[in-house]
């Protein structure tokens, strides 16, 4: 009998080429991201009734552990194309994991800057192994932002924000990926919005799909920044953004026109969650087995905002993008469970504790 002939992923640009700029494939740096699994929620009966059906797009399984990989396959590829031998970020943790990453894969040199003190050891440590220069800046991610914008106009380095065109159309293709794989598009999309590019990349990538002929219909989209940063639904840009969701705590964002657009053209929502409610939405998606950074768990903690109100029918189906892999951020992952319980080396105690009759 002979062995199956072997199915391997390209990654985002080879298997997505017909919707993407073009990139010479000699050029292509990649870790072959996307193809990330869509799983169903099957353990929230008690929250919501059984006609709704959520499905959860688990983006920490690219290759750095969140959604970043997408737009930072495309964003180094091409300055890679265009000769550049450096590229450059600003981050709060997950854009400089995958910046390192990929600059390492490229040979291209990486340089990030991070808010001192406001971006996860997880990510942090990232960046770091794979040998990026990291600077940290005695201000927020607005601050190194601004300051990164400056640096790519005089030197010659590659800004990979998603500022950059490419890292958006990178992005988009994980919209691709939920219509393929559900047969369809959700009736509703829901996902975290710091910076907003992922909400504003979704949206486009949707559209090019129903453009195309693949979808007949288009979701809602649905964007939840934290309360403690939420500049697009307060409408001015937030001084000292705060919130326990590292990722999106982000006061002034790059994105916001666009991302202001496809909530408008998708007859969507951008609203605010807690830090509690993000925490209880979290410990939830922990349940079914699926461990996310903070900040994903605002996708969530959208959907039971808006379950709350009474709007979703029977039969609608939802999308909720989860950004990062929960080991990004493992300090909060430890203080939001429960402690581990010592006893001596004694099976009678350890049986207690399990709450076995003896």
């Amino acid at each position: 009998m002979k062995a199956a002939k072997p199915i391997i992923w390209n990654g985002i640009i080879r298997e997505f080429q017909e919707f993407l700029p073009k990139v010479k494939d000699d050029n292509v740096v990649t870790l072959r991201e996307g193809n990330t699994p869509l799983i169903e929620a099957v353990n929230m009966e008690g929250i919501f009734e059984s006609g709704l059906k959520i499905f959860l797009k688990y983006e920490g399984l690219n290759p750095t552990g969140s959604f970043k990989d997408r737009g930072m396959t495309m964003a180094v590829s091409k300055a890679k194309e265009d000769g550049s031998h450096a590229i450059i970020c600003a981050s709060t943790g997950n854009t400089s994991a995958a910046a390192a990453a990929y600059a390492a894969r490229g040979g291209l040199r990486a340089y990030v800057l991070i808010p001192e003190g406001k971006i996860a050891l997880g990510k942090l440590s990232q960046a770091m192994m794979h040998g990026a220069t990291v600077i940290q800046i005695q201000g927020n991610f607005d601050d190194a932002l601004a300051i990164v914008k400056e640096v790519s106009k005089t030197y010659p380095v590659t800004l990979v924000n998603s500022i950059n065109p490419y890292r958006i159309e990178g992005q988009k293709t994980a919209a691709f990926e939920i219509c393929n794989q559900l047969g369809f598009a959700p009736t509703y999309h829901f996902l975290p919005v710091g910076n907003a590019g992922n909400i504003t990349a979704y949206w486009k990538g949707y559209k090019e799909f129903k453009e195309k002929g693949i979808i007949k219909t288009l979701p809602k989209m649905m964007g939840f920044e934290a309360e403690g940063a939420a500049p697009i639904v307060m409408g001015r840009p937030v001084k000292n953004p705060e919130t326990v969701a590292s990722a999106i705590r982000i006061g002034n964002p790059s994105s916001w026109e666009a991302a202001v657009k496809a909530r408008d053209e998708s007859g969507g929502a951008i609203d605010m969650v807690s830090d509690d409610e993000i925490i209880y939405a979290y410990k939830l998606l922990a349940r079914e087995g699926v461990f996310c950074e903070p900040a994903s768990a605002a996708s969530l903690a959208g959907v039971i905002k808006i379950h709350k109100k009474g709007i979703f029918k029977n039969g609608d189906m939802i999308v909720c993008t989860l950004t990062g892999h929960g080991l990004k951020d493992p300090d909060t992952a430890i203080k939001s469970s429960e402690k581990p319980v010592t006893v001596p080396p004694d099976l009678e105690k350890v049986v207690k504790v399990l709450g076995f009759k003896p």
